[in-house]
């Protein structure tokens, strides 16, 4: 399979509603490489798109590494390494632990949300191909996006195009890679 001389096209709407109508025609059409450039967050675009998160399962693997590791740390401090009697108390004295275990979660779940939110999003990523689309420094104010990807199995540049087109959009440019 040759590499497509362009990127994707790119249709350009006006209102938050048109995008998400769009969307959905989109993905109703068998298109699945698509994404939409908004200037503020639409949540029904995460279910026309069929963008599912998965954050919040890292953010708790780091939560339970961090409460392992403080308890794991703890242990080996006080039963194993250092087993000192210290007014009556057992060795594994689980309340004694609670505060390290808890700002080990903590520590551990915020290092997974930052390092996998830049993970998966792709950042540090300075240039992306849509940025050299016309129009497109509107995303950020008051414009609404559609882009389907040239990998698409689908993606044919007339019919996709004219697919585009049939959507009313305010415009649809190609985007060069």
């Amino acid at each position: 399979m040759s590499k497509s001389p362009i990127y994707g096209l790119m249709a350009q709407f006006g209102t938050a509603e048109a995008v998400i109508e769009a969307s959905s025609r989109t993905r109703a059409a068998g298109y699945t490489k698509i994404e939409a450039y908004t200037p503020f967050p639409i949540e029904a675009l995460n279910d026309v798109l069929g963008y599912k998160p998965i954050i919040q399962y890292l953010v708790l693997i780091g939560g339970l590494v961090g409460a392992a590791s403080g308890f794991a740390l703890q242990y080996y401090a006080s039963v194993i390494s250092y087993p000192i009697i210290v007014g009556g108390r057992p060795f594994n004295s689980f309340p004694a632990f609670v505060i390290v275990i808890f700002e080990l979660t903590i520590l551990f779940a915020a290092f997974a949300a930052v390092f996998g939110t830049l993970g998966l999003s792709g950042f540090p990523h300075p240039y992306h191909p849509v940025f050299n689309a016309p129009g497109f420094n509107r995303a950020s104010k008051d414009k609404f996006f559609l882009c389907i990807e040239a990998d698409d199995i689908r993606f044919n540049a007339v019919k996709t195009r004219e697919f585009l087109e049939s959507l009313g959009p305010e415009q649809v440019v190609e985007v060069e890679p």
